[in-house]
This record gives structure tokens, C-alpha cells and sequence, in this order.
């Protein structure tokens, strides 16, 4: 028999399955802005390296690893303004960096926010703070069973409509997961003097897979 003509005879049905999976978070993220404005280009990079530095070691006093703690973004830059009749005039020398902090006990953040604003001062800002997961594979895993058994369902239901049911499985096919944290609203900038709390709560992973069933005449 020509292949060709029994594979095109063979019926089959394709259904995506939707999971989602929830779990409390384990890792907060904080992106911590430093920006030192100085009259000249020498002082502005010190007083962003004094300020890094016065941040790194109030993370670390609080416990914060040196894995955990990555720098970034160093910049330096003239700060120009346009006057009339002279052009554009250097009114002094902006440098500025980002440091990316994970920290794995979430009960301490609040404090650990509080303590790192502290020590940089007026040169320092709060960026943003995002909840995550320091390993989504088990969330995941859950997230996965949960879409496969969405996809069965569905896929069950509409062999039953076509008179059939479900044979072997064809293919299986994962749709790409996001991994970016989620953000924490309302705290792109904050202060030492205010009382910042960080609430956890639960995060949900979801996933979405495609799978191919081969359509057989049902069992009588």
C-alpha cells in the first residue's frame, strides 16, 4: 500500500491545553539605581563607585551573598545644556549604574530595602522589585499536568462529537514559557525613612502544549 495514501487517510485531532499552576514565591528581585552628579568626570565616578560600594556593604551586613549582587550599566556622561548665542555648555558629569540583587529570604526584604536606600543616600534609587521563583522547574512540572490533562479533556470531547476516540499520540509540542518575575506594584521608588512591606502571597506559572491524537472508530 503506498504509504503516502494511508498516512492522508488516517484521521487525527490537535488540541492546545492551557495549565496553570500557583506557588509561593522564593526570590525577590531588586534593581537598585545609582546616579552621582559631579562637576567634573573623575568625581561623578568616584562618588558612584563610593555609593556602590556603601550599598554592596549594607546588602552583604544583612546577609546578601556576593553571587547575588551583580553590577551593571556603569555609565559616564556630560550633563549639557543649550544656552543661547553659546551652543550646547558642559554643566557637569553624571555617572550612574544598576545593581541587580536577589534575595532568597523574602521575610528580610523589606529591611534589606530599607538598609541598602540608607547607605547610598540621595544617590540612590529604588528601580524595581520583582517576585520570582529561584527554581520553576517543580512549579512548572504542575503547570505542564495540568495543561496536558486540559488538552485531553477537550480533545476526548471532540472525538465523542466526531463519533471516535482517542488513539496514539502523534506529537506533543510545548509553547514557549515566559520567565521574567513579576514586578511588585507601586515601588519604583522608595525611601529609608518610609516603611516599605513586601507581600509575597502566591505566583502562578502557566504553560500551554499542542497535542496531535490519532482519531480511531470506537470500541463497540
Amino acid at each position: 500500500m503506498d504509504e503516502t495514501v494511508d498516512r492522508a487517510a488516517v484521521r487525527t485531532v490537535a488540541v492546545t491545553g492551557c495549565g496553570t499552576a500557583e506557588a509561593a514565591p522564593d526570590l525577590l528581585t531588586l534593581s537598585i539605581g545609582v546616579e552621582c552628579r559631579r562637576n567634573t568626570a573623575g568625581d561623578a565616578y568616584a562618588a558612584a563607585g563610593a555609593a556602590s560600594a556603601a550599598v554592596t556593604g549594607a546588602l552583604s551586613g544583612r546577609g546578601v551573598q556576593s553571587r547575588d549582587i551583580r553590577t551593571s550599566g556603569l555609565n559616564v556622561r556630560a550633563d549639557v545644556v543649550w544656552q543661547e548665542g553659546r551652543g550646547q555648555q558642559v554643566t557637569g558629569y553624571i555617572a550612574s549604574s544598576t545593581l541587580s540583587v536577589r534575595l532568597r529570604d523574602l521575610a528580610a526584604g523589606s529591611a534589606v530595602i530599607a538598609a541598602a536606600v540608607e547607605a547610598g543616600g540621595n544617590d540612590v534609587r529604588l528601580d524595581g522589585v520583582q517576585l520570582g521563583f529561584a527554581d520553576t522547574a517543580a512549579i512548572l512540572a504542575l503547570a505542564r499536568d495540568n495543561a496536558w490533562a486540559d488538552a485531553r479533556t477537550a480533545a476526548a470531547q471532540l472525538a465523542g462529537l466526531a463519533d471516535a476516540e482517542l488513539g496514539e499520540v502523534i506529537s506533543v509540542r510545548q509553547q514557549p514559557v515566559p520567565s521574567a518575575p513579576v514586578p511588585v506594584g507601586g515601588m519604583q521608588r522608595a525611601f529609608a525613612a518610609d516603611s516599605v512591606a513586601v507581600e509575597a502571597g502566591d505566583l502562578s506559572v502557566s504553560t500551554s502544549i499542542t497535542v496531535e491524537w490519532e482519531l480511531r472508530s470506537p470500541t463497540r
